[in-house]
């Protein structure tokens, strides 16, 4: 019997009605909810950040039949505060095209007036983030409870933008102007998350709300999203057996394919990786071990400055990329160094820490991103690139896999 695997499901509540396959990440749920501080998490995209969040949303509205059965449910246990309903402001940033003026503004308007239509009254005349702290003080006054605000790819007006620097401005000081209500507005928030796949810096939701706690490379929340080997061989046991008959190997060659082509993600030193969920589903729904992640788009200026600086191919496996924590951790639009926003999009991960140093290796984490960007740049690196004269990247593959061996 083949069962409906996640892909693309970004809804919590879809995902648990209609029965798709779950690996359970309510735990990370409990353990948040716990305390009122404000988190920021930054994965590459399609990673699971969009679930996590409506998972979010559907513990905070109190949807407690959603839960019956995984691990929140036992942890929660007889707990007065659990299951509450509180009022959720939940704010993507996804379905719009920043690439256009005044994109950014029409969507901060769309989700305003849904949560004005949903309170009940507006204050349309006003700017954008005054209209969000008034909204907060009326959900809060008007339910009883403090609000829970959860943020869903804030920096999708960045990326989107990042190749025009004057609306790229634009967008960075909108969004500072939005989320500065947020420093003043404590005493109405409950909860509050953000997620994104870089850490701006210079935009207000860092430079102001000194209390947010950044756990993107945080050893606890290592595995938040994608998916570990222990939940792999739990969880999907049927499908990696469907898929080893499939490809005619054994189930231990099968999971062998599968962590070199997807697994490596390591989001703190001490923790063990992490597959990548999009392509790892797609693997065993196919059950073929194609290039999902990789072909649903690279950036084109990340190729762009990746040249520019001449990143030679040897040093995304290699071991001569370095970097500290907080370059790591934080990304200037303007700046010329690809190996910050390289790791925070996921075609770079930790592959080793020096303690004494304070200095992380970095390399690609799996065959998936290593031989997509080799074929990406290849065309830069290897004049008359191609297929016909040996030089495409399946011949390259063939001879490193000589060398190897």
């Amino acid at each position: 019997m083949t069962r409906d695997l996640p892909i693309g499901i970004q809804s919590f509540e879809k995902l648990r009605r209609d029965g798709y396959a779950y690996v359970d990440k309510t735990a990370y749920v409990h353990q948040l909810a716990r305390t009122s501080v404000p988190y920021f998490l930054s994965r590459p995209r399609r990673f699971g950040k969009s679930l996590l969040v409506s998972t979010l949303k559907a513990y905070f509205e109190g949807k407690r039949d959603l839960f019956e059965g995984l691990e929140i449910e036992k942890l929660e246990g007889n707990s007065p505060n659990a299951w509450q309903a509180r009022p959720v402001f939940s704010l993507s940033f996804n379905g719009a095209d920043y690439t256009k003026p005044g994109a950014l503004e029409d969507k901060l308007d769309s989700l305003l007036r849904d949560l004005e239509d949903e309170w009940g009254d507006d204050r349309r005349s006003l700017e954008l983030g005054p209209r969000l702290q008034y909204l907060l003080k009326l959900a809060h006054a008007s339910s009883g409870h403090r609000v829970v605000v959860l943020v869903d790819e804030y920096d999708k007006p960045l990326l989107e933008s990042i190749h025009d620097p004057k609306l790229e401005n634009r967008n960075r000081a909108t969004l500072k102007g939005f989320f500065s209500v947020l420093k003043d507005a404590d005493e109405h928030l409950r909860f509050s998350l953000v997620t994104g796949v870089t850490k701006f810096s210079k935009v207000s939701i860092f430079s102001d709300l000194n209390q947010l706690r950044d756990i993107s490379m945080s050893r606890a929340y290592a595995d938040i999203c994608g998916i570990t080997e222990e939940e792999l061989l739990r969880d999907f046991s049927p499908e990696l057996d469907t898929m080893a008959s499939e490809l005619e190997i054994d189930r231990d060659g099968c999971l062998k394919a599968l962590r070199a082509q997807y697994d490596g993600y390591r989001f703190h030193h001490k923790a063990p990786g992490v597959y990548n969920p999009f392509s790892l589903f797609n693997a065993l729904l196919e059950r073929e071990l194609g290039s999902y992640w990789f072909q649903t788009g690279t950036p084109t200026f990340l190729l762009h400055r990746m040249q520019e600086v001449n990143l030679e191919p040897r040093r995304l496996t290699d071991g001569t990329i370095y970097a500290t924590e907080r370059r790591l951790s934080d990304y200037r639009a303007d700046d010329p160094d690809p190996i910050p926003l390289l790791f925070q999009t996921g075609y770079l991960t930790i592959s080793s820490y020096d303690s004494l140093l304070g200095e992380y290796e970095l390399a690609v984490p799996n065959g998936e991103v290593k031989w997509g960007l080799f074929e990406e740049l290849l065309p830069a690196w290897a004049p008359g690139y191609g297929a016909a004269r040996g030089t495409d990247v399946f011949t390259l593959r063939r001879l490193v896999a000589d060398a190897d061996g």
